[in-house]
Protein backbone atom coordinates (compact mmCIF):
# COMPACT_ATOMS: atom_id res chain seq x y z
CA UNK A 1 0.00 0.00 0.00
CA UNK A 2 1.44 3.21 -1.26
CA UNK A 3 0.35 6.33 0.90
CA UNK A 4 1.64 10.00 -0.88
CA UNK A 5 1.32 12.68 1.44
CA UNK A 6 1.72 16.26 -0.30
CA UNK A 7 3.25 19.89 1.76
CA UNK A 8 3.71 23.46 0.68
CA UNK A 9 6.72 23.04 2.92
CA UNK A 10 8.67 22.74 5.62
CA UNK A 11 7.30 25.96 7.38
CA UNK A 12 5.81 25.28 11.22
CA UNK A 13 2.83 24.71 11.59
CA UNK A 14 0.67 22.05 13.47
CA UNK A 15 -0.70 20.43 10.15
CA UNK A 16 2.74 20.07 8.90
CA UNK A 17 3.93 19.08 11.56
CA UNK A 18 1.79 16.07 12.27
CA UNK A 19 1.78 15.06 8.82
CA UNK A 20 5.18 14.30 8.94
CA UNK A 21 5.19 12.48 12.03
CA UNK A 22 2.51 9.86 10.49
CA UNK A 23 4.94 9.70 7.45
CA UNK A 24 7.71 8.64 9.83
CA UNK A 25 5.17 5.86 11.61
CA UNK A 26 3.96 4.93 8.61
CA UNK A 27 7.42 3.88 7.20
CA UNK A 28 7.78 2.28 10.69
CA UNK A 29 5.03 0.22 10.46
CA UNK A 30 6.37 -0.94 7.01
CA UNK A 31 4.02 1.06 4.60
CA UNK A 32 5.10 2.80 1.44
CA UNK A 33 4.64 6.45 2.61
CA UNK A 34 6.40 8.77 -0.31
CA UNK A 35 6.17 12.55 1.25
CA UNK A 36 6.09 15.37 -1.63
CA UNK A 37 7.10 18.65 -0.53
CA UNK A 38 6.44 21.98 -3.00
CA UNK A 39 9.86 23.62 -1.74
CA UNK A 40 12.14 21.78 0.69
CA UNK A 41 12.75 25.03 3.53
CA UNK A 42 11.43 25.69 6.50
CA UNK A 43 12.50 24.93 10.16
CA UNK A 44 10.94 21.62 10.87
CA UNK A 45 13.13 20.02 8.33
CA UNK A 46 15.86 20.20 10.68
CA UNK A 47 13.43 19.05 13.74
CA UNK A 48 11.43 16.76 12.35
CA UNK A 49 12.61 15.56 9.08
CA UNK A 50 16.77 15.36 9.02
CA UNK A 51 16.30 11.78 8.53
CA UNK A 52 13.35 11.59 6.27
CA UNK A 53 13.19 10.77 2.61
CA UNK A 54 10.58 13.53 0.59
CA UNK A 55 10.99 14.36 -2.90
CA UNK A 56 10.68 18.29 -3.83
CA UNK A 57 10.45 19.48 -7.57
CA UNK A 58 12.90 21.91 -9.28
CA UNK A 59 12.94 25.05 -8.10
CA UNK A 60 12.33 28.09 -10.24
CA UNK A 61 14.59 31.40 -10.47
CA UNK A 62 12.19 32.87 -8.05
CA UNK A 63 10.31 32.37 -5.10
CA UNK A 64 7.49 30.47 -5.01
CA UNK A 65 6.30 31.44 -1.24
CA UNK A 66 3.30 33.50 -2.08
CA UNK A 67 1.82 30.97 -4.13
CA UNK A 68 2.89 27.62 -3.01
CA UNK A 69 -0.77 26.39 -3.61
CA UNK A 70 -0.75 27.04 -7.34
CA UNK A 71 3.05 25.71 -7.35
CA UNK A 72 2.10 22.27 -5.67
CA UNK A 73 -0.73 21.90 -8.03
CA UNK A 74 1.43 22.52 -10.97
CA UNK A 75 4.21 20.40 -9.80
CA UNK A 76 2.36 17.29 -7.80
CA UNK A 77 0.50 15.13 -11.10
CA UNK A 78 3.28 14.22 -12.39
CA UNK A 79 4.72 13.21 -9.52
CA UNK A 80 1.15 11.08 -9.20
CA UNK A 81 1.70 9.43 -12.78
CA UNK A 82 5.05 8.32 -11.82
CA UNK A 83 4.40 7.01 -8.25
CA UNK A 84 1.42 5.85 -9.11
CA UNK A 85 0.16 5.70 -5.44
CA UNK A 86 -2.69 4.32 -3.91
CA UNK A 87 -4.02 6.84 -1.09
CA UNK A 88 -3.64 10.59 -1.17
CA UNK A 89 -3.31 11.78 1.96
CA UNK A 90 -4.50 15.47 2.11
CA UNK A 91 -3.20 16.41 5.61
CA UNK A 92 -5.64 19.58 6.26
CA UNK A 93 -8.39 22.02 5.41
CA UNK A 94 -5.64 24.42 3.77
CA UNK A 95 -4.95 21.68 1.11
CA UNK A 96 -8.29 20.74 0.05
CA UNK A 97 -8.17 22.79 -2.99
CA UNK A 98 -4.83 21.07 -4.29
CA UNK A 99 -7.18 17.73 -3.77
CA UNK A 100 -10.28 19.16 -5.73
CA UNK A 101 -7.73 20.47 -8.64
CA UNK A 102 -6.02 17.09 -8.56
CA UNK A 103 -9.63 15.15 -9.31
CA UNK A 104 -10.12 17.60 -12.37
CA UNK A 105 -7.04 17.03 -13.57
CA UNK A 106 -6.03 13.68 -13.29
CA UNK A 107 -9.80 12.71 -13.93
CA UNK A 108 -10.18 8.95 -13.62
CA UNK A 109 -6.14 8.80 -13.29
CA UNK A 110 -6.77 10.27 -9.43
CA UNK A 111 -6.18 7.97 -6.59
CA UNK A 112 -8.66 8.18 -3.82
CA UNK A 113 -8.12 10.93 -1.62
CA UNK A 114 -8.26 10.67 2.23
CA UNK A 115 -8.39 14.15 3.88
CA UNK A 116 -8.68 15.04 7.25
CA UNK A 117 -10.04 17.68 8.86
CA UNK A 118 -8.18 19.83 10.70
CA UNK A 119 -10.39 23.30 11.49
CA UNK A 120 -13.48 24.30 12.45
CA UNK A 121 -16.19 24.17 9.73
CA UNK A 122 -19.03 26.01 11.25
CA UNK A 123 -16.58 29.27 11.01
CA UNK A 124 -18.97 31.30 12.84
CA UNK A 125 -16.48 34.54 13.04
CA UNK A 126 -16.90 34.93 9.14
CA UNK A 127 -19.90 37.45 8.22
CA UNK A 128 -23.06 35.66 6.74
CA UNK A 129 -22.36 36.09 3.18
CA UNK A 130 -18.25 34.94 3.73
CA UNK A 131 -20.24 31.85 5.66
CA UNK A 132 -22.56 30.41 2.85
CA UNK A 133 -19.54 30.88 0.29
CA UNK A 134 -16.95 28.99 2.84
CA UNK A 135 -20.07 26.20 3.27
CA UNK A 136 -20.58 25.94 -0.49
CA UNK A 137 -17.18 25.55 -1.28
CA UNK A 138 -17.39 22.86 1.52
CA UNK A 139 -20.21 20.86 -0.04
CA UNK A 140 -17.95 20.70 -3.50
CA UNK A 141 -14.90 18.99 -1.50
CA UNK A 142 -17.99 16.66 -0.38
CA UNK A 143 -18.80 15.63 -4.42
CA UNK A 144 -14.91 15.59 -5.56
CA UNK A 145 -13.12 14.47 -2.00
CA UNK A 146 -13.20 10.17 -1.16
CA UNK A 147 -13.00 10.24 2.51
CA UNK A 148 -12.85 12.19 5.43
CA UNK A 149 -11.22 11.83 8.79
CA UNK A 150 -12.45 13.94 12.34
CA UNK A 151 -10.16 14.44 14.89
CA UNK A 152 -12.75 14.42 17.64
CA UNK A 153 -16.31 12.68 18.02
CA UNK A 154 -18.09 15.38 17.67
CA UNK A 155 -16.51 16.35 13.88
CA UNK A 156 -18.91 13.43 12.82
CA UNK A 157 -21.87 15.49 12.82
CA UNK A 158 -20.00 18.36 11.80
CA UNK A 159 -18.18 16.87 9.01
CA UNK A 160 -22.36 15.60 8.09
CA UNK A 161 -23.75 18.76 7.73
CA UNK A 162 -21.64 21.12 6.27
CA UNK A 163 -19.60 18.94 3.81
CA UNK A 164 -22.26 16.35 3.51
CA UNK A 165 -20.43 13.25 1.78
CA UNK A 166 -22.27 10.33 0.84
CA UNK A 167 -22.71 7.85 3.08
CA UNK A 168 -19.65 6.03 5.02
CA UNK A 169 -17.09 8.34 3.90
CA UNK A 170 -16.23 9.68 7.18
CA UNK A 171 -13.87 8.28 10.06
CA UNK A 172 -12.93 10.10 13.34
CA UNK A 173 -9.14 9.12 14.18
CA UNK A 174 -8.05 11.23 17.23
CA UNK A 175 -5.39 13.30 16.34
CA UNK A 176 -2.04 12.00 16.40
CA UNK A 177 -0.60 14.96 18.21
CA UNK A 178 1.35 12.96 20.76
CA UNK A 179 3.40 10.49 21.67
CA UNK A 180 3.26 7.78 24.70
CA UNK A 181 7.18 8.35 25.51
CA UNK A 182 6.14 12.46 24.92
CA UNK A 183 2.79 11.66 27.49
CA UNK A 184 5.39 10.43 30.14
CA UNK A 185 7.99 12.53 29.89
CA UNK A 186 5.60 15.52 30.14
CA UNK A 187 3.66 14.04 32.91
CA UNK A 188 7.38 13.75 34.37
CA UNK A 189 7.74 17.15 34.10
CA UNK A 190 5.17 18.22 35.73
CA UNK A 191 5.21 16.16 38.80
CA UNK A 192 8.78 17.27 39.15
CA UNK A 193 8.08 20.91 39.00
CA UNK A 194 5.70 20.73 41.80
CA UNK A 195 3.40 23.80 43.01
CA UNK A 196 5.19 27.29 42.97
CA UNK A 197 6.10 28.88 45.94
CA UNK A 198 5.00 32.73 44.36
CA UNK A 199 2.05 34.12 44.55
CA UNK A 200 2.74 35.32 40.39
CA UNK A 201 1.14 33.02 38.21
CA UNK A 202 3.06 32.26 34.85
CA UNK A 203 0.42 31.95 32.29
CA UNK A 204 1.23 30.34 28.83
CA UNK A 205 0.24 30.35 25.01
CA UNK A 206 1.39 28.91 21.77
CA UNK A 207 0.56 29.16 18.08
CA UNK A 208 1.17 30.92 14.91
CA UNK A 209 0.92 34.82 15.54
CA UNK A 210 -2.09 35.25 12.63
CA UNK A 211 -5.23 36.37 12.78
CA UNK A 212 -7.14 32.59 13.21
CA UNK A 213 -5.26 32.71 16.88
CA UNK A 214 -6.18 36.04 18.31
CA UNK A 215 -3.27 36.90 20.29
CA UNK A 216 -4.72 40.51 20.47
CA UNK A 217 -7.60 39.25 22.52
CA UNK A 218 -5.18 37.28 24.54
CA UNK A 219 -2.96 40.29 25.53
CA UNK A 220 -6.20 42.36 26.17
CA UNK A 221 -7.57 40.22 28.70
CA UNK A 222 -4.12 39.59 30.04
CA UNK A 223 -4.02 43.24 30.70
CA UNK A 224 -7.22 43.29 32.63
CA UNK A 225 -7.13 40.12 34.43
CA UNK A 226 -3.53 39.24 35.38
CA UNK A 227 -2.06 40.60 38.67
CA UNK A 228 0.87 43.12 38.59
CA UNK A 229 3.27 40.30 38.82
CA UNK A 230 1.97 37.77 36.41
CA UNK A 231 3.81 37.02 32.90
CA UNK A 232 3.12 35.80 29.88
CA UNK A 233 5.42 33.66 27.42
CA UNK A 234 4.06 33.23 23.93
CA UNK A 235 5.96 30.59 21.89
CA UNK A 236 5.72 31.14 18.20
CA UNK A 237 6.17 33.22 15.03
CA UNK A 238 4.11 34.59 12.73
CA UNK A 239 3.18 37.81 10.17
CA UNK A 240 1.05 39.73 13.36
CA UNK A 241 4.54 39.46 15.76
CA UNK A 242 5.38 43.19 15.34
CA UNK A 243 2.01 44.36 15.52
CA UNK A 244 1.32 42.17 18.85
CA UNK A 245 4.56 43.91 20.38
CA UNK A 246 3.47 47.28 19.34
CA UNK A 247 0.18 46.09 21.28
CA UNK A 248 1.47 45.14 24.54
CA UNK A 249 3.43 48.46 24.64
CA UNK A 250 0.36 49.91 24.40
CA UNK A 251 -1.22 48.40 26.64
CA UNK A 252 1.57 48.75 28.98
CA UNK A 253 2.50 45.35 29.48
CA UNK A 254 5.50 44.79 27.62
CA UNK A 255 7.36 44.09 30.49
CA UNK A 256 5.50 41.18 31.23
CA UNK A 257 5.10 39.68 27.93
CA UNK A 258 7.65 37.20 26.02
CA UNK A 259 7.85 36.62 22.58
CA UNK A 260 9.60 33.74 22.87
CA UNK A 261 9.29 32.74 19.15
CA UNK A 262 9.43 29.82 17.35
CA UNK A 263 10.85 26.83 18.85
CA UNK A 264 11.31 23.05 17.97
CA UNK A 265 8.86 21.45 20.64
CA UNK A 266 7.07 23.83 23.04
CA UNK A 267 5.31 20.93 24.85
CA UNK A 268 8.66 20.23 26.34
CA UNK A 269 8.41 23.60 28.30
CA UNK A 270 5.32 23.57 29.16
CA UNK A 271 6.42 22.12 32.75
CA UNK A 272 7.64 25.39 33.55
CA UNK A 273 4.12 27.62 33.57
CA UNK A 274 1.19 26.89 35.64
CA UNK A 275 -2.03 28.22 32.86
CA UNK A 276 -1.95 27.48 29.37
CA UNK A 277 -4.09 29.84 27.30
CA UNK A 278 -5.81 29.31 23.85
CA UNK A 279 -7.38 32.93 22.22
CA UNK A 280 -8.50 30.99 18.33
CA UNK A 281 -11.36 32.59 16.88
CA UNK A 282 -11.32 29.05 15.33
CA UNK A 283 -9.79 25.59 15.55
CA UNK A 284 -10.14 22.05 14.69
CA UNK A 285 -8.41 19.86 18.15
CA UNK A 286 -5.73 22.36 18.99
CA UNK A 287 -2.79 20.24 19.46
CA UNK A 288 -1.34 22.94 22.08
CA UNK A 289 -4.43 21.71 23.97
CA UNK A 290 -3.69 17.90 24.17
CA UNK A 291 -0.10 18.98 24.70
CA UNK A 292 -1.50 21.01 28.06
CA UNK A 293 -3.28 18.35 29.13
CA UNK A 294 -0.68 16.17 28.67
CA UNK A 295 1.45 18.32 30.96
CA UNK A 296 -1.35 18.66 33.33
CA UNK A 297 -1.67 22.75 33.75
CA UNK A 298 -5.06 24.16 33.85
CA UNK A 299 -6.41 25.50 30.62
CA UNK A 300 -8.34 28.97 29.60
CA UNK A 301 -9.70 28.80 26.19
CA UNK A 302 -12.24 30.12 23.78
CA UNK A 303 -14.40 27.85 22.57
CA UNK A 304 -13.44 27.95 18.94
CA UNK A 305 -14.67 24.58 17.36
CA UNK A 306 -17.37 21.66 18.73
CA UNK A 307 -14.90 19.38 19.70
CA UNK A 308 -13.79 21.98 22.14
CA UNK A 309 -16.50 21.19 25.12
CA UNK A 310 -15.46 17.52 24.79
CA UNK A 311 -12.09 17.86 24.32
CA UNK A 312 -12.50 19.74 28.17
CA UNK A 313 -14.70 17.31 29.86
CA UNK A 314 -17.21 19.92 29.17
CA UNK A 315 -15.65 22.28 31.98
CA UNK A 316 -14.09 19.40 34.08
CA UNK A 317 -10.54 19.62 31.93
CA UNK A 318 -10.95 23.32 31.29
CA UNK A 319 -12.42 26.51 31.35
CA UNK A 320 -14.12 27.88 28.00
CA UNK A 321 -14.87 31.48 27.41
CA UNK A 322 -16.70 32.64 24.44
CA UNK A 323 -14.49 33.38 21.28
CA UNK A 324 -13.61 37.25 20.96
CA UNK A 325 -14.80 38.03 24.40
CA UNK A 326 -12.11 39.94 26.17
CA UNK A 327 -14.41 40.54 29.28
CA UNK A 328 -14.89 36.77 29.65
CA UNK A 329 -11.49 36.27 28.75
CA UNK A 330 -10.37 38.39 31.19
CA UNK A 331 -12.82 37.31 34.32
CA UNK A 332 -11.29 33.95 33.50
CA UNK A 333 -7.01 34.96 33.89
CA UNK A 334 -8.07 37.05 37.06
CA UNK A 335 -10.06 33.88 38.64
CA UNK A 336 -7.85 31.37 37.72
CA UNK A 337 -5.68 31.14 41.27
CA UNK A 338 -9.60 29.04 41.81
CA UNK A 339 -8.14 26.29 38.91
CA UNK A 340 -6.70 22.82 39.77
CA UNK A 341 -6.63 20.45 37.00
CA UNK A 342 -7.03 16.67 37.85
CA UNK A 343 -4.10 14.96 36.77
CA UNK A 344 -5.26 11.53 36.46
CA UNK A 345 -8.11 13.12 34.17
CA UNK A 346 -5.98 14.74 31.84
CA UNK A 347 -3.66 12.51 30.78
CA UNK A 348 -6.38 9.55 30.05
CA UNK A 349 -8.02 12.35 27.88
CA UNK A 350 -4.69 12.97 26.53
CA UNK A 351 -3.93 9.44 25.95
CA UNK A 352 -6.56 9.15 23.28
CA UNK A 353 -4.85 11.02 20.90
CA UNK A 354 -1.44 9.06 20.19
CA UNK A 355 0.57 8.89 16.74
CA UNK A 356 1.03 4.76 17.62
CA UNK A 357 -3.05 4.05 17.53
CA UNK A 358 -3.67 6.91 15.43
CA UNK A 359 -1.11 5.92 13.00
CA UNK A 360 -2.52 2.06 12.48
CA UNK A 361 -6.03 3.51 12.12
CA UNK A 362 -5.41 5.33 9.07
CA UNK A 363 -3.61 2.80 7.67
CA UNK A 364 -7.16 0.52 8.37
CA UNK A 365 -8.91 3.87 6.34
CA UNK A 366 -6.70 3.53 3.86
CA UNK A 367 -7.21 -0.29 3.10
CA UNK A 368 -10.37 0.15 3.52
CA UNK A 369 -10.61 2.93 1.07
CA UNK A 370 -8.44 0.95 -1.41
CA UNK A 371 -10.49 -2.18 -1.11
CA UNK A 372 -13.78 -0.02 -1.87
CA UNK A 373 -12.30 2.15 -4.78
Amino acid sequence: MRILTFLHSFEPGGVERVALRLVRRWRELGADAPLFLGRATGAMRDELASDLAFESPRQPPFPVDAFETLWLIATLPTVIRRLKPDVLFCAGNSYAIVAVVLKLILGKGCPPILAKISNDLDRRDMGWVSRRLYHFWLRIQGRFIDHFVGMERPMMQEITETIRPPLGQISIIPDPALSMKQIDRLRQDRLAEGTPLTRARRYVAAGRLAPQKNFALLLRAFATGAGALDTLTIFGEGPQRGALEALATRLGISCRITFAGHVSDPANLLFCFDVFLLSSDYEGVPAVILEALASGLPIIATNCSRSMPALLDHGKLGWLVPPSDVSAFSRAIAESAILRQDMTASLTQASRFTLEQSAQDYLSTCRSIITSW
